[in-house]
């Protein structure tokens, strides 16, 4: 870990730069080539990158070195508190690098939790540091433009991939490989870097309060289970009797699932939250446009909480952070409602203001 720089001149801003490792460090093991490992430190990015000089002043600090598979909601916390500690010395804004393998889940995860107005940027990159056209550095540059933005204040945690700005809670990994692997399906993008400068296409939108950071030592098990064709609901009842905190489904089209899993949903849930969304990768679960047994409307009926707009993975994500906050089981649904929106309702906040 680094000292962090003296607050820069207004003309050039403090912009905090913080690796948790993936792609974007890994280099071969030999000259020669080979399969590639996490080697490099926030430092070796930032220096690999000179036209960073002409954008901030950039304080740089390594947390772990880790692929993005490895990666735990304890690291996440870490960054949490160094991102904070950045922000409140001086730097406007913080860009957290990652392996890609698990930014869209780490990012939401990051949102949840973060409560300053300065941005928070997740970047990494598809192809290793030294491979023929290596993505990091260009990633690294639009990421530090965007925590630098002053448009990107009051927008959460953001991820930048391929000049291409995303809000954390909508954002996907859609592709194994390609460049342009990240994409916001259902809503598309929220901005892009342009040459060298950040633009949105809409204000900030309104965020829901953050929430609070889990007690020391919280990990409650959350399964995601997805159907399919033949499902029996047996994989949901090893989860009930294996004693998980709560169980997202990764149900077909708008919410359904097989008429003999059904029963066993309206089980489950009198004894721990079960989560509804859909499989399909983009799109929203629905609430009354279907009647069969299975359908949406009959597993709300019997206690599933649908995720709206969240897919399976940010559907899993929120309620861990809910389950390991200790909210209470009655207000999983209201959460739900209120973040599986495109925008959040501030109606209820208001109210308990008045």
């Amino acid at each position: 870990m680094t000292t962090p720089n003296p607050v820069p001149p207004p003309d050039r801003p403090l912009v905090a730069v913080v690796s948790l490792g993936g792609t974007i460090t890994m280099t071969p093991a030999s000259a020669g080539g080979g399969p590639v490992t996490p080697t490099l430190r926030a430092e070796d990015l930032v220096a690999a990158v000179p036209e960073l000089e002409g954008v901030a002043e950039v304080v740089a600090s390594t947390v772990v070195t880790l692929p993005g598979a490895s990666l735990l909601p304890g690291h996440l916390l870490a960054v949490l508190a160094r991102s904070r500690a950045e922000v409140d010395a001086g730097a406007v804004g913080v860009v957290v690098v990652q392996g890609t393998d698990t930014v869209e889940e780490s990012a939401y995860l990051l949102d949840l939790w973060w409560d300053r107005a300065a941005p928070l940027v997740v970047t990494g990159a598809m192809r290793a540091a030294g491979t023929p056209g290596s993505d990091g550095p260009a990633n690294l540059l639009a990421a530090v433009r965007t925590a630098a933005a002053p448009a990107a204040v009051s927008r959460g945690v953001l991820v930048v991939m391929d000049d291409t700005v995303h809000e954390a809670g909508r954002v996907a990994k859609t592709a194994s490989t390609a460049t342009s692997a990240f994409a916001s399906p259902s809503f598309g993008p929220a901005g892009r870097v342009h040459e060298g400068a950040v633009v949105f296409a809409a204000p900030p939108p309104l965020r829901a309060p953050a929430l609070a950071v889990p007690r020391a030592g919280a990990d409650p098990e959350v399964r995601l289970l997805a159907t399919w064709l033949g499902d029996d609901g047996r994989m949901l009842d090893d989860a009930v009797a294996a004693g998980c905190g709560g169980v997202v489904l990764a149900a077909f089209g708008v919410g359904h699932l097989p008429a003999r899993v059904a029963e066993r949903v309206g089980v489950a849930a009198q004894r721990l939250p079960v989560v509804l969304a859909t499989r399909t990768g983009s799109g929203s679960t629905a609430r009354s446009v279907y009647g069969f047994p299975g359908s949406e409307s009959d597993l709300i009926a019997r206690g599933a909480v649908p995720a709206g707009w969240l897919g399976p993975l940010k559907a899993r994500t929120l309620l861990w952070a809910l389950l390991a906050a200790d909210c209470p089981a009655a207000e999983v649904s209201r959460h739900f409602a209120d973040r599986g929106e495109p925008t959040f309702d501030l109606t209820e906040v208001r109210r308990g203001a008045e």
